[in-house]
This record gives C-alpha cells, sequence and structure tokens, in this order.
C-alpha cells in the first residue's frame, strides 16, 4: 500500500504545480486590452473593502511587467480582505516617475512583520517582482496596517505614454 500511496501523492503535487503553472499564465482581458490602471480599478470595483486606485499618467508596459504587478498586487488585495478586516480601506497608489512603483495600503489590523514575511502571499509579490528585476518592501506593525512598496528600475519597466501625452 505504501508505494501505491507515494505514487498517488506525487501525483497529486504534480497536478497541483501545472494547475499553479496555468492559473499563473491566464492573461485577464481587461489587463491585455486596456492596461494596468484599468484592470486595477475593476478589481477594485468589486472589492468587499473600500479601495482606491490612483495612477495619473500610467501608460502602458511590456506584458511580464503588468501582469507581474497586477497578480502581486491582487495577491496583496485578497491578503486585505482575509486579514484586514471589513471596515479596512485600501489604497494603491502607482507611480512612472523614472521607473514604475507602486504603493499598497491598508488601514487594517497589521500584523507583525515576521508573520507576514512567512506567508506564501507575500513569497509569490518578492517572486513577481523578483523575475522582472524588481522590489519589494514591507512596512507593518500589530494595529498599523499594511503598507507595500514593489519599484521597478526604470532600464526594466518602458512604458508608453499614456494617450494625449
Amino acid at each position: 500500500m505504501g508505494p501505491l500511496l507515494d505514487r498517488l501523492s506525487a501525483d497529486l503535487q504534480e497536478a497541483s504545480a501545472e494547475l499553479r503553472d496555468l492559473a499563473h499564465g491566464i492573461y485577464p482581458p481587461q489587463l491585455a486590452q486596456y492596461g494596468l490602471e484599468t484592470a486595477l480599478r475593476a478589481v477594485a470595483q468589486h472589492s468587499p473593502l473600500r479601495t482606491t486606485v490612483r495612477a495619473a499618467g500610467i501608460g502602458r508596459y511590456p506584458p511580464e511587467i503588468e501582469i507581474n504587478i497586477y497578480f502581486c498586487l491582487l495577491e496583496a488585495m485578497q491578503n486585505a480582505i482575509k486579514h484586514a478586516g471589513e471596515k479596512a480601506t485600501v489604497t494603491i497608489d502607482l507611480r512612472d516617475e523614472g521607473g514604475l512603483s507602486f504603493d499598497f495600503r491598508d488601514d487594517g489590523d497589521g500584523s507583525s512583520p515576521e508573520r507576514i514575511r512567512s506567508g506564501h502571499g507575500i513569497t509569490n509579490m518578492y517572486d513577481r517582482l523578483g523575475a522582472i528585476g524588481g522590489t519589494l518592501t514591507i512596512d507593518t506593525s500589530p494595529g498599523a496596517g499594511v503598507h507595500l512598496h514593489g519599484e521597478i528600475p526604470a532600464g526594466t519597466a518602458q512604458g508608453t505614454p499614456p494617450c494625449g501625452k
């Protein structure tokens, strides 16, 4: 019975990995058609938390930049929904000032930095931003909400200007 269970376990792990890879490969239609700002505003509209997206002057970026930042911020939203508390608010600021950066803030319950850094969601965010040459910093403490700052250097995040610029 041991070898059979071992084989089933290996098959299950392989199927999970394939499903994860497939899910990471799905490109949201709004992101593909309209870009990061519009796609994040659509997510914000459907969030159970009051969410504000500010992104004046953000253009389009290479698909690998947009998808990784989109899923990084989606992960942050999911974490806020789960852990910040139902009355928390979220603010996402996107800027292009010599490189693309974002600040994600919630005014929820916060946590210890060690606890947040040990989570799979944060690990995924670090991995996503690292894959495109970016960095992620975390600022949080119990009772003080969460602030995530992501930055993609200018040489990596070559965007096109928004319409009219």
